[in-house]
């Protein structure tokens, strides 16, 4: 074989610039996109890990590491155990025993020693709520300047010489809360009980920096005191307050002498920018090592036989990994979707090529080139456009995406370039096994499909119905295998095999009624379409995968979006909600609220929380409300509709007054009138006669609804008023309220339910895929109709030599267009129903659309968008049709004598 030379592939790149330019852009943008699919899924997983760890309580998210002073020891080694040198020495010999990838962040962990039992203040003017006298928790923090700034006084120290056991006066601190609520200033002095008395001289006032970090929320007494009751599960007993005080770390040896029973402890706080998804096995591995694994026995000889590790990563990192785990599937629905789509375009890129070059390569096969040979040049020339063009798209994914891994992104990248690379010579190879001088017409459909094609459609009916029946079993999860990831790609494929099958025939069929009609252009367009090749099933199936992708993405943003209003409803009621803190609403309040901008209209509801029914058992809510105005919401919202007048009791009926249940208190009352004593004392006799599930006035699952007009003038005040409206100003309605009433939105209830940056990444990765995925099948189409442009303009230039009008001829592009992008889309649409149909059962959206499953708010099913499917119908046909036009109006314009040449085979 002779060498393929740098002659050739230059001498080609120049006679076609147009054609290498097209095709690198089409390997860089395919490429780029490919790259960044990987890395963006590895900046959401570790967005959301880092989220996920930083939204818990810091008591949760560090590992709290205990020690004993060290019992059994001398006195004097339990004070060096005690002092700050100690204590910092072992914070690091414990940070290097946690295990990589767990990683330990510095400046928020914290160190020190405190009590473990409860010292009692002797201080008369400390506050008693009960007649207990205070109690307090002694610690002495690490850093404290570091850690909260100074307000008042100065930081405490220790004067004189080293601190013992037996230290009878030390300095401390508290913070701002502490002093506001114990009323201790700086120059107080404490008296702590204990085995000999330590007075504590309160030397400053500080404020935490963080109050939310691992240095003051993990023992929260030191960062605010708190109101206890005393033990024993009596709620009457008497309560006493509990606080905190800050001792120097060179003070912690005076905690010995005391009965607080002084422990060392560290508190590692996780370094969230080391926290990466891909490593969650590892990081749970790491974690499990410090609870109860090497790491804890490691810790147990190093510090103290009775070191305890307690940490609440492994419960985070399990539920992070369960969201993950059902988020992954969904997002591998939609990139191999689109995926597919672009292998397509890439194929059919290929395929243009080698159509266009036909003679050219049949004339070098006939005058002795091999196919080795042939596929070589072939490859070398494409490979020259592609493979920069593929690494300049990796580059723009890695710059535009930092901080992933760059290995997926290469590989995807990689994958794009060398479908590219191979198109055309892989296609030309098989068009050109064989020597030819003359081929065959192109635009002949085959008479008998050859076994190796029924075959693989076979083989891909066969792994569509599984993936499709295993999807439906099992659901989307991650151990569906990836089959099911495929399964909507693979229902439509078999759409684009069976019109490919029919579509020929049933044209053929439409031919001969067309004949008899007046003017040959209908059966001509007719004609032609019948003869489509084989070739035409590449744009289909890419149109088919398109809808496809585009419906069930569609189909999946559209159930989110319902999922999170239904839920958003479901806890407010209305578009907004304002309800008492305490008692009945102020009275204007309904007039003031009905003026804020976007507000509609409202309806008042008197709820009593307390009600209790005659049994006594159990409290009960009762919404008092006006049957027409509130029937009325109920019917808008789709909360509970029924008729004002099932609610309504006749004047000056001395009947039960009828009540709309839930079925749980419908089933333990029954239709049986049943007293119900309010919770101003009054009592009113009930009748169920309408049971409904959900209520907008209550989100429970136990409730009655009546009429107020039936109850008393106190339990008929309103306690709660829903609004309805277009998007309520919050701001106006908070100020109208005041602080005598809560204010709570749907939109703000709607936009909690995104807590992880997973959830909205994949909200984004199904809009880019629908929007890839489209582009891609647009493309698909322009490369089909560019495929078959020669031909048809050569069509045009011979019939207008026999007559044929400028109108005939677009008339004649269009109607031979039209039926291969009618089935298309009319098949599109099919396939994109059926297949979210056949799908939905296993796919639960709940986690994708609420921060946290709620079991009121429902299972979150996939259904139809009726707009996903009309808008990519629309779309393919208006395109066709433009095209079809405007290639007629363009070969109008050349003219039929520059279109005919002697001896063309077009």
């Amino acid at each position: 074989m002779t060498p393929v030379t740098a002659p050739w592939v230059r001498t080609r790149l120049r006679a076609a610039p147009g054609a290498a330019g097209a095709l690198a852009l089409l390997v860089a943008l395919t490429a780029c996109l490919a790259a960044a699919l990987p890395r963006a899924l590895d900046r959401y997983a570790d967005t959301g890990l880092s989220r996920a760890v930083e939204q818990v309580h810091a008591g949760q998210s560090s590992v709290q590491v205990t020690a004993d002073p060290g019992l059994g020891l001398e006195p004097a080694d339990q004070e060096d155990a005690l002092r700050p040198e100690s204590v910092a020495g072992s914070y690091e010999s414990i940070v290097d025993t946690v295990e990589s990838p767990l990683a330990v962040d510095g400046s928020r962990s914290a160190y020190g020693v405190r009590t473990t039992t409860d010292l009692t203040a002797a201080d008369e003017w400390l506050p008693r709520p009960d007649g207990l006298p205070a109690r307090m928790v002694l610690a002495t923090p690490n850093d404290l300047a570091g850690h909260a700034r100074l307000r008042s006084g100065r930081l405490p120290r220790v004067t004189g010489g080293p601190v013992t056991a037996s230290t009878d006066r030390v300095e401390a601190a508290v913070t701002e809360e502490t002093a506001r609520t114990l009323r201790i200033e700086a120059g107080s002095v404490i008296h702590v009980r204990a085995s000999a008395e330590l007075i504590v001289h309160v030397t400053g006032i500080v404020a935490p920096r963080d109050p939310d970090g691992p240095h003051w929320s993990v023992w929260s007494v030191l960062r605010a005191p708190s109101l206890v009751r005393t033990p024993g599960g009596d709620p009457n007993a008497p309560r006493f307050w509990r606080g905190g005080l800050l001792l120097p770390p060179e003070a912690a040896p005076a905690l010995l002498g005391t009965d607080g029973d002084p422990v060392r402890y560290w508190h590692l706080a996780p370094d969230t920018d080391a926290l990466h998804g891909r490593d969650l096995d590892r990081l749970g591995a790491s974690v499990v090592s410090l609870e109860s694994g090497p790491g804890t026995e490691q810790l147990r000889s190093m510090l103290s036989p009775f070191t305890e590790v307690e940490t609440g990563l492994d419960s985070v990192f399990t539920t992070y990994d369960r969201l993950r785990g059902d988020i992954g599937p969904l997002v591998a629905v939609a990139a191999a979707g689109a995926g597919t789509v672009a292998a397509v375009v890439l194929l059919m890129t290929g395929g243009l090529a080698a159509g266009r070059r036909r003679a050219e390569l049949a004339l070098l096969r006939a005058r002795g080139v091999s196919l080795k040979g042939m596929t070589g040049r072939l490859l070398a020339e494409t490979a020259v456009v592609a493979l920069p063009a593929g690494a300049l798209g990796l580059a723009v994914a890695v710059l535009a995406l930092p901080g992933a891994r760059l290995l997926p992104a290469l590989w995807a990248a990689g994958a794009v370039t060398a479908v590219a690379c191979l198109a055309l010579p892989l296609r030309a190879a098989a068009a050109h096994r064989a020597v030819r001088v003359h081929g065959g017409r192109r635009d002949v459909a085959s008479a008998r499909a050859s076994r190796r094609r029924t075959v693989a459609e076979l083989t891909a009916v066969a792994l569509a119905l599984g993936a499709v029946e295993l999807l439906r079993r099992r659901g989307a999860t991650g151990t569906s295998g990836e089959l099911v990831s495929l399964a909507p790609v693979l229902v439509g494929v078999i759409a684009a095999l069976v019109l490919v099958r029919l579509h020929p025939p049933v044209l053929r069929r439409l031919t001969r009624p067309a004949g008899r009609l007046r003017g040959a252009v209908g059966y001509l367009a007719l004609a032609r379409a019948g003869r489509t090749s084989v070739s035409a099933a590449l744009p289909l199936l890419a149109l088919l995968t398109a809808f496809t992708t585009a419906a069930f993405g569609g189909s999946v943003l559209a159930g989110v979006s319902d999922a999170r209003d239904r839920a958003a409803l479901l806890a407010v009621g209305a578009d907004a909600r304002v309800e008492a803190t305490a008692g009945p609403l102020p009275s204007g309040l309904s007039d003031r609220l009905g003026d804020v901008p976007g507000v509609r209209g409202l309806t008042e509801v008197s709820i009593a929380y307390q009600a209790k029914a005659a049994d006594g058992r159990q409290s009960l809510p009762v919404a008092g409300v006006d049957p027409d105005a509130y029937a009325a919401l109920a019917a808008r919202t789709g909360l509970g509709g029924f008729a004002p007048d099932e609610l309504t009791r006749r004047d000056g009926s001395e009947d039960p007054l009828p009540a709309l249940a839930s079925p749980m208190v419908a089933e333990r009352f029954g239709t049986a009138p049943f007293p119900v004593r309010m919770e101003d004392g009054t009592s009113v006799t009930l009748r169920i006669t309408v049971v409904r599930d959900r209520t907008p006035a209550v989100f429970r699952d136990d409730f009655l609804v009546v009429d107020r007009a039936g109850l008393s003038a106190q339990a008929a005040r309103p306690t709660a008023l829903l609004l309805s409206g277009d998007g309520p100003d919050a701001g106006a309605l908070r100020r109208a309220a005041g602080e005598d009433a809560s204010v709570h939105l749907r939109s703000e209830e709607r936009a909690r339910y995104v807590d992880s940056p997973l959830q909205s990444g994949a909200e984004h990765v199904y809009t880019a895929a629908v929007a890839a995925g489209a582009g891609y099948a647009a493309l698909a189409l322009l490369l089909s109709l560019a495929g078959a442009a020669p031909e048809r303009t050569a069509l045009l230039a011979r019939l207008r030599t026999m007559g044929l009008t400028p109108a005939q001829g677009r008339r004649l592009l269009v109607l031979e267009s039209l039926p291969q992008a009618v089935p298309a889309v009319a098949g599109g649409i099919l396939t994109g129903w059926a297949a979210i149909r056949l799908l939905s059962p296993g796919i639960d959206l709940t986690t994708i659309a609420l921060a946290a499953s709620s079991p009121s708010a429902g299972r979150a099913e996939l259904r139809t968008d009726p707009w996903s499917l009309a808008v990519p119908a629309f779309a393919v046909l208006v395109l066709t049709v433009g095209v079809a036009a405007g290639q007629a109006w363009w070969s109008g314009r050349r003219g039929a004598v520059a279109e005919l040449r002697a001896g063309d085979g077009r």
